[in-house]
């Protein structure tokens, strides 16, 4: 078969998973206002039953009225003393009724369409594994190419090797196949030339005359690892350390560090050859090997040990058309990170995140871990993460380099299509490629680990805003600003958050004073938007609760309603309220308010 038309139906299958994803959001949006219409129904009900009881009870009144000076026994029905305004309620509470039917209507028709899209999920998947089975092709494929190279190169330098490989079956996408056959190629003629000893020196080391190599594929997941060995002199650390520092590449610290020596090997320029041959003392080849695995989106390992060999482990996408990652978001950006580099999720509370910040890692299974936060390496140094009662910590380990890194929020597992970034993007360091989600939205494949890795200048930061005056990069317990909206009206809660998310303040919302006070346990915000007249319990109790409470006592509460008589201005100063507001109210003088009681707060 024509290798572009299965790369061509592989696309289309990757696109109807992107409009399936999008239907998929789209029910969840319609789901939510569902929802709020239920909201919005049950209290337009309690509002009319409001209603209806003052209608009674005026005709109550005018029936006692008329009975005095009437004093014939008619009942109100006979004198048809129901108004207009009793008619009204009727109507009004048969219209509730019918707005309730076709809400419940609807929640039917969307939980049957949710059945219809999991069953074409399932359809769609399905369609995609065999398209992606037809573009796989069994690693055997090319193990006589592989053998051949072995031969030739033995002969030319006058070394016997036998190859052998296991696990030959396991099957790869294509693309992953040509990809690596060159490095590949190189990296037996690097075992020949580098690694195995000539047969004197095997001799005299009481090994076997013919030399040994391996290649060994096993799949773990959505990675297949290439295990490539050789039972030669091991790397000559020695020799690396010297031409590491000779070029500069080495500090005399990281000169210690046998890790960072073993890296050297992937440097450009750098070879331990004595002498130079058509196969090595070029210095070129496994900085080649290196770009292949990580424009794949894989990673190297390197162990060796002298006098026993080296063993090379490359861990490969299975395929580069579809993959699982994670969705994280930081700020008010969203990104991918591929979940085969992730090892662990950590889920701390502030006390946790604080240590690991102030040790600047995190430790894990007896590995120290590079603390960043996700932002600050992508070139944002005056970003400050949110407030949570829960904060993410992401362990991430690529090769032998391992990364701790916080974001503001995990979205979850999603099996994503790679798309080409193209030559523009290519290059940049940490960015494998790029998906689609079904709304539309473009987010970057991330790999963390090279960003934190890749040389940093000094980036010079420049004064903040007055909002972010509040707290210094570098400080340990630096977060955004944050501010609760308390407010029974959906439509208040929608448009402020807007305005004050605009503005770079993280936004909390809460219904009613319950709700508040639940939220508040966890998070403490650094002022409160306050509404007077709300179920359950209203503005005025709410302040009363956040006064009386230790914790709480020094929150800032900005009280905004449209109560202007100076009875209930009075009230609510008397009991502790900071501002108060009519609606509507300025949109500066908010903010300005706002801003004024954060820079109180946090003492700049």
């Amino acid at each position: 078969m024509r290798a572009d038309l299965i790369d061509r139906l592989v696309n289309e299958a990757g696109e109807l998973s992107i409009a399936r994803s999008r239907i998929e959001g789209e029910m969840r949006a319609i789901k939510g206002s569902l929802l709020d219409l239920t909201e919005n129904v049950i209290r337009l009900r309690r509002q009319l039953r409001d209603i209806e009881l003052q209608a009674e009870l005026q005709m109550q009144s005018r029936t006692a009225l008329s009975d005095e000076r009437r004093p014939i026994d008619f009942d109100p029905l006979e004198f048809d003393r129901f108004t207009r305004f009793q008619e009204l309620t009727r109507m009004m509470a048969e219209s509730v009724n019918d707005v309730a039917t076709v809400q419940q209507n609807l929640l039917k028709n969307l939980d049957d369409a949710n059945a219809a899209i999991l069953a074409q999920s399932r359809l769609n998947r399905e369609l995609q594994q065999e398209l992606m089975s037809v573009r796989m092709v069994p690693f055997s494929s090319i193990a006589d190419r592989l053998y051949r190279i072995v031969r030739q190169a033995g002969k030319e330098l006058g070394k016997r090797a036998n190859l052998e490989i296991s696990g030959g079956q396991l099957q790869l996408d294509r693309t992953v196949l040509d990809k690596m056959l060159a490095p590949l190629e190189h990296m037996l003629r690097n075992a020949i030339a580098h690694g195995l000893e000539n047969t004197p020196q095997r001799l005299a080391k009481g090994k076997p005359e013919i030399g040994e190599l391996s290649l060994k594929l096993t799949q773990e997941g959505n990675e297949v690892i290439v295990a490539f060995a050789d039972d030669g002199a091991g790397l000559d650390l020695q020799r690396l350390r010297e031409r590491g520092l000779a070029a500069g590449l080495l500090s005399e610290e990281q000169g210690a560090d046998e890790a960072q020596v073993v890296e050297m090997i992937f440097a450009p320029g750098i070879s331990t050859a004595s002498g130079i041959s058509r196969l090595a003392g070029r210095g070129i080849g496994m900085d080649v090997l290196k770009s292949a695995v990580v424009s794949l989106g894989g990673r190297i390992e390197v162990l060796s040990t002298p006098d026993q060999g080296t063993t090379f482990r490359l861990y490969l996408p299975l395929t580069l058309a579809v993959t699982k990652a994670l969705l994280v978001r930081s700020g008010q950006r969203e990104y991918a990170i591929p979940a085969a580099m992730i090892e662990q999720v950590l889920d701390l509370k502030e006390k946790g995140l604080t240590r690991i910040r102030e040790a600047n890692a995190a430790l894990w299974s007896g590995n120290p871990y590079p603390f960043h936060y996700l932002p600050h390496l992508l070139g944002e140094p005056q970003a400050l993460p949110e407030r949570h009662s829960q904060y993410w910590v992401l362990l991430l380990r690529s090769g032998t380099r391992r990364v701790a890194l916080q974001v503001d929020e995990v979205l979850g597992n999603q099996e994503v299509v790679v798309k080409n970034i193209g030559p523009q993007l290519a290059r940049v360091i940490g960015v494998s490629g790029a998906t689609v989600l079904g709304n539309g939205q473009v987010l970057l494949i991330l790999n963390p680990v090279a960003l934190a890795s890749r040389p940093r200048t000094a980036i010079p930061v420049s004064p903040l805003p007055t909002l972010r005056q509040a707290a210094t990069t570098g400080s340990v317990a630096a977060t955004l600003p944050t501010v609760m909206i308390v407010d029974d009206s959906l439509t208040v809660r929608k448009i402020s958050s807007r305005l004050l998310a605009r503005e770079g303040y993280q936004v909390m919302t809460a219904k009613d004073g319950i709700d508040a006070l639940e939220q508040l346990v966890a998070i403490i915000p650094d002022v409160l938007l306050v509404d007077i007249e709300m179920p359950r319990m209203d503005g005025f109790e709410l302040t009363r609760n956040l006064r009386a409470d230790e914790r709480l006592r020094g929150v800032p509460i900005v009280m905004i309603t449209s109560r202007t008589a100076e009875k209930h201005r009075h009230y609510a100063f008397e009991l502790g309220v900071n501002h108060y507001l009519g609606k509507p109210y300025q949109e500066e003088e908010l903010l300005r308010l706002v801003a004024a009681h954060v820079k109180a707060q946090r003492g700049t």
